[in-house]
Formats: C-alpha cells, sequence, structure tokens
C-alpha cells in the first residue's frame, strides 16, 4: 500500500457522506486506502452492530464495498480531540504514505497522484476555497460559494485563494513516527491546541538539520467556505459541520474580529 488518506470528523454526517460519494467517483487505484476517524460525533456516523461498523447515514446511497476504505471511532467524547484521531489513524494505516487532512477539506484526484509519485519525506499543500454538492459534485461556482457565506472580498479580491495551514500534508509514516507524531497531551484544551503547530515545529527543527527532505511542488486542495472566511469563526453553514467554539481569547482570528467589530462600532 503506497498511500492512506486520514480525514478526522466530529458531527459533520451530511459532509462524509458527500466526501464518500467524491472519493467513490475517482476510482481511486488499489494501492490508496481512505481511512474516516469519528472523533466522538453525537449521535455516531457508526455503532458497531457486532459484525463491525455499520454507518447510520448513507441510506443506501453509498456502496459501502468501496474498496480500501476503512471506518474507525477514537470513542472520545471529549471536545478538541484531533491529535488522537490522527494518530490512531496513522496507527492503523498500512500506506508508505499519510495525506492527512480534515473533512472540510476536498482532495482532488490529481493531488492524490502527485502523493503516489511522492519520493521525499513531505508534501504540502496549496488552498482554495470550494464546495462538493448535494450529489458529491466539486464546485468553486462564486453563487455557490456565496450561498455557503463566503466573504465578497475572498471571491472579488483575493480570487479563492488561501495562505497555506499546516494541518494538511502528506508525509512518509515512518518520517511521522520519527518526529513524534501528534502531541496527544494537548487534547482537551481550548481551542486552538496548537497540535497542528506543535507538529510542524518537530518537522521544521529535523528539516533544518537535514534529517528530513521535502517536495517543493505543492497540489491544491480546496476548502468549504466556513468560520473566519464567513465572518464569524464559528461560523458552520447550513450545521454541516461541528458546533464546537472557536471563540477564545487565544484564537487569533476571534481576536481579530473582535477588535475590527469594536472599531466599526467606535466610529
Amino acid at each position: 500500500m503506497k498511500l492512506s488518506i486520514i480525514i478526522s470528523v466530529l458531527n459533520s454526517h451530511e459532509i462524509v457522506r458527500r466526501q464518500i460519494i467524491h472519493f467513490q467517483n475517482m476510482k481511486l487505484p488499489n494501492d490508496v486506502e481512505i481511512i474516516l476517524i469519528d472523533d466522538g460525533s453525537n449521535p455516531p456516523l457508526w455503532i458497531n452492530s457486532g459484525e463491525g461498523l455499520s454507518p447510520q447515514i448513507w441510506n443506501g446511497i453509498i456502496d459501502l464495498s468501496l474498496q480500501n476504505f476503512r471506518l474507525l471511532t477514537t470513542n472520545d467524547f471529549r471536545p478538541w480531540t484531533v491529535e488522537l484521531a490522527r494518530n490512531l489513524g496513522a496507527r492503523i494505516s498500512k500506506g508508505e504514505y499519510l495525506l492527512m487532512t480534515d473533512i472540510d477539506y476536498i482532495v482532488p484526484k490529481n493531488a492524490i497522484e502527485d502523493a503516489l509519485n511522492l519520493k521525499e519525506d513531505k508534501m504540502r499543500f496549496k488552498r482554495e476555497f470550494g464546495v462538493l454538492d448535494e450529489n458529491g459534485n466539486f464546485t468553486q461556482d462564486h453563487d455557490v460559494l456565496r450561498s455557503y457565506g463566503l466573504l465578497e472580498d475572498r471571491i472579488t479580491v483575493r480570487r479563492l485563494k488561501l495562505s497555506p495551514h499546516p494541518n494538511n500534508f502528506v508525509m512518509r509514516k515512518e518520517t511521522f513516527w520519527k518526529l513524534g507524531g501528534y502531541r496527544e497531551d494537548l487534547v482537551n484544551k481550548e481551542y486552538p491546541n496548537k497540535g497542528d503547530s506543535y507538529f510542524k515545529m518537530a518537522w521544521s527543527k529535523a528539516y533544518e538539520k537535514g534529517e528530513v527532505t521535502m517536495c517543493e511542488y505543492r497540489p491544491t486542495i480546496y476548502m468549504f467556505p466556513n468560520g473566519q472566511f464567513c465572518g464569524d469563526v464559528d461560523y458552520n453553514p447550513f450545521g454541516l459541520f461541528h458546533n464546537l467554539t472557536r471563540k477564545t481569547k487565544s484564537n487569533y482570528w476571534y481576536e481579530h474580529l473582535s477588535n475590527q467589530m469594536s472599531k466599526s462600532v467606535s466610529n
């Protein structure tokens, strides 16, 4: 197995359904597996029926014989436990490489193909906004993005592009564990718990020492509009994603948006 795609999910049942259709439509090669990890959803995305995990949300639409598709659950209902989920996915994965991302990202087939051809220890991604519709079809239609709440200047001025984020990457599995994986002592802290930041720091130190290698080319993945990109860090279009609050004093975007609002009121 060359590549394991590891995606943690919390209370995003409809997006999971769309993502599975999206992956089915790709007709991925045999050396790619997809691992979805339920990180404490309520109700659960799937339950143990005694004969394995049984999805609760597919309603006959999804063919669960999707090749190399695995369903897992952390059975941990504390908030902000993505570090546990990512490490669990890495432990049980069969791939030589791990592609780690979150359920609000859309990974196109060309990015998966680039990951399959990776020779270095790590590959990063560029980001743009996009949506999977109810039928699992990808779109960057501006009116659709507006309906999801994306701010107008993001559409007309910045042209849908976002800066890179450390929670999306492809990495050799051996390297992931060489760096220690994600710090599980950070779980259950208020947002942000900085798991991605600490893991990126571990990578940067190893890279500076010449212990690891990185691919310079970066394919593009796509993100559903939500949160601060829609003007509120807790913005949740159509209730499609988890409702854990990001409104904490340690969240840069919450403080930034709050200060902007205060200035607007005072003026």
